[in-house]
């Protein structure tokens, strides 16, 4: 199938001895030995080696429902905290190795704000999709301006400024702190923003919880600003990413606490195909230890926001660049963009010690009244002109 990049995983043993997991992915369809079933989210292809004792026209149910349950399973065991919506109940007839723990393998409802995005990502990406195919995404790809080089714009940000370089988010609200900017102009903050020295831009396109949307990437990216942009969505779908760069993005956002390292290895070939920057976020260790066991990842980001209290503590960006982590990312060469909880000279000086090269800032300068301003007071003086 077009589209399909090539994996060499091995097989991933899950719970039952007899049950084992072959992996293959592709943009549109996930391919079983010999048949090929299309999911509304992305799911991971679960092969069983003993036969389940029911009828053949029930067969094909069965297997799509027990690949939304392996895909959990699979997360749960790479300690991913964000579930992807469970199936509703087992369908008729079932019998096999989830049917002892249906009753408390999924709650049906979210349990932080990460996760309830999560799930609506799924209902919401399968209806675009029906809206437009991947085909004719495809075309509109072919049609789109070139990428301009986001890793690039940081790096030489960090070398002109002395400081890390800046990705400045436009986004008028957010979960947390409701709408952040009564004004909201997109285009004229990202605007400010270039001339206020910001190396790149996020812009956020989650119309529901965040009041974005596709249509400020455009505006941004029609209106001339040099700046390269970030995709700022929640990736639940190969389909996300070929929107996003259809839609004038030069880098997106994956998540590593909603995706399997099978997930963002794929997505990776993805942008990687449409010449797009990924910033792969993080919250703790056990995500960041995934991560740098990852092949082609460039930026990193952690975030210091707790998926579990919503807390902010920058602090957390020190202890995961400490020790080991810390010796591989600089081996790597890896850049790290600091994100939440940055409003002061003081925040920006003590992340840049801990060992990041970026830093992505939305709060405190969107809701200044002059966004340039906001940025001097952010860094303690005018990065424009350094």
């Amino acid at each position: 199938m077009e589209g399909l990049v090539p994996l060499q995983t091995a097989p991933v043993r899950v719970v039952s001895s007899s049950l084992y997991l072959s992996i293959k992915r592709s943009v549109s369809g996930f391919a079983m030995d010999t048949t090929r079933i299309k999911f509304r989210a992305p799911s991971i292809r679960a092969q069983q080696t003993e036969s389940l004792a029911v009828a053949s026209s029930s067969a094909l149910t069965i297997k799509e429902w027990e690949v939304d349950m392996y895909q959990n399973e699979i997360a749960i065991s790479q300690g991913i905290r964000i579930r992807r919506k469970p199936p509703t109940k087992a369908p008729f007839g079932y019998s096999g190795p989830f049917e002892l723990r249906l009753h408390h393998h999924h709650a049906h409802s979210p349990r932080n704000i990460l996760e309830e995005i999560t799930w609506y990502k799924d209902h919401e990406v399968s209806r675009m999709k029906e809206l437009t195919p991947l085909d004719e995404l495809k075309k509109a790809v072919e049609d789109a301006p070139p990428t301009r080089d986001f890793v690039g714009a940081l790096r030489m940000a960090h070398q002109r400024t002395g400081f890390p370089g800046l990705i400045a988010e436009v986004k008028k609200a957010s979960p947390s702190r409701g709408i952040l900017k009564e004004d909201f102009d997109p285009v004229e903050i990202a605007q400010a923003y270039e001339r206020g020295g910001a190396a790149c831009l996020s812009v956020l396109t989650d119309q529901k919880y965040f009041k974005g949307g596709f249509e400020n990437l455009e505006a941004i990216r029609s209106a001339g600003v040099k700046c390269p942009l970030l995709c700022k969505e929640f990736v639940v779908d190969p389909w996300q990413i070929y929107y996003a760069r259809a839609k004038g993005a030069d880098a997106v956002l994956l998540i590593a606490a909603v995706l399997t390292d099978l997930e963002i290895t794929y997505l990776l070939e993805i942008c990687k195909k449409l010449d797009l920057a990924a910033l792969v976020e993080v919250h703790d260790e056990r995500e960041m230890g995934r991560v740098l066991g990852i092949e082609g990842i460039e930026l990193v980001g952690i975030n210091n926001r707790s998926l579990e209290t919503f807390k902010v503590d920058i602090s957390n960006t020190k202890r995961l660049l400490e020790g080991e982590h810390g010796r591989q990312i600089r081996e790597k060469d890896m850049i790290v963009v600091g994100e939440s909880g940055l409003f002061t000279p003081d925040d920006i000086a003590y992340v840049q010690s801990a060992g990041v090269g970026a830093v992505l800032v939305g709060e405190s300068i969107v809701k200044q009244s002059d966004p340039e301003k906001g940025i001097a007071g952010l860094f303690g003086r005018n990065i424009s002109q350094a």
